[in-house]
């Protein structure tokens, strides 16, 4: 007895969905470009001074300690002196935050880009960008191009060496996690193991004490250990860059951190408009050429 309504409800169920398919049909739809909105939101959460910071209003920033120079100066990251607290604070004003807004944080080189989440929002360290490092933690674009150098006593047997074969026999050493102690691994590859540091401090002490025939650090800091800290030493050469790519510095971000594109963004933009080239000037113009060893 209810054959008759049953057929009807069907016959309304049916027609509705036609209405409904035929009004979606009709419907303006969404252009292909409708997939550039993620660009849209990245843009928005890069506002200047509103980003999404470890602590609202502010930007920590971390690095190791002591911090030498001429990367910093008088071991005060804070005091915008030397190359990367110069390079720091422009990052920070490129991305909203005046001097003030800056909390800056001590942690060691090697913890820097460990895996783990981070206390900062980012590192700047003299930390080489590399593959292997980028299974951990993102990176910014490249700040600076560096290449490695050989430091090795006035006199001594290593002070000679005019190629990768005469730094063989050698006893080398370099801060532990750094790409110095990579270049001694991987591009000598000498016949004793490396002596591995926790700290340059503890490198430079080992050459000054004869534990060492030479030990390994970035081109600007070989200047200055040999100009002002081991002044009976001397830069032996630098090594070229493997596979023609050069080595660049990056400031050190979480995994995955929603700030990476915001600060790679600020780096490309003071790379554009001058000012790294101008910080570099201003703090690393000591860093002439050495002879390269091949």
């Amino acid at each position: 007895m209810h054959a008759a309504p049953l057929a009807l409800s069907r016959a309304v169920a049916a027609a509705t969905v036609v209405l409904l398919a035929t009004a979606v049909g009709c419907a303006p739809q969404p252009e292909e470009k409708a997939s550039a909105a993620p660009s849209g939101s990245a843009a928005k959460s890069c506002a200047k001074g509103e980003l999404a910071t470890k602590t609202a209003g502010k930007l920590t920033i971390a690095t190791d300690e002591p911090a030498y120079e001429p990367w910093f100066k008088d071991d005060k990251p804070a005091n915008g002196k030397g190359f990367e607290s110069a390079v720091a604070y422009a990052v920070a004003k490129q991305l909203g935050y005046d001097k003030n807004a800056v909390v800056w944080q001590s942690v060691p080189f090697n913890k820097a880009f460990a895996p783990g989440v981070k206390t900062f929002d980012f590192d700047i360290n003299q930390v080489s960008i590399s593959d292997e490092r980028k299974k951990a933690v993102d990176f910014s674009s490249g700040y600076y191009d560096v290449r490695q150098a050989v430091i090795a006593l006035k006199g001594g047997k290593a002070a000679e060496a005019k190629s990768i074969a005469d730094l063989k026999k050698l006893k080398l050493g370099a801060q532990v996690g750094t790409t110095s102690l990579d270049y001694i691994t991987d591009v000598v590859k000498p016949a004793q193991d490396a002596a591995v540091y926790a700290k340059n401090d503890q490198a430079k002490s080992a050459l000054k004490n004869g534990q060492v025939d030479a030990i390994i650090t970035d081109l600007p800091t070989a200047f200055y250990i040999t100009a002002a800290e081991v002044t009976n030493a001397r830069i032996v050469g630098q090594f070229e860059n493997q596979a023609g790519t050069p080595e660049q510095f990056g400031l050190v971000l979480d995994e995955g951190s929603a700030l990476t594109t915001c600060v790679s963004g600020a780096v490309d933009a003071l790379r554009k408009d001058g000012t790294l080239a101008a910080i570099e000037k201003q703090w690393l113009s000591d860093a002439v050429d050495a002879p390269v060893l091949k």
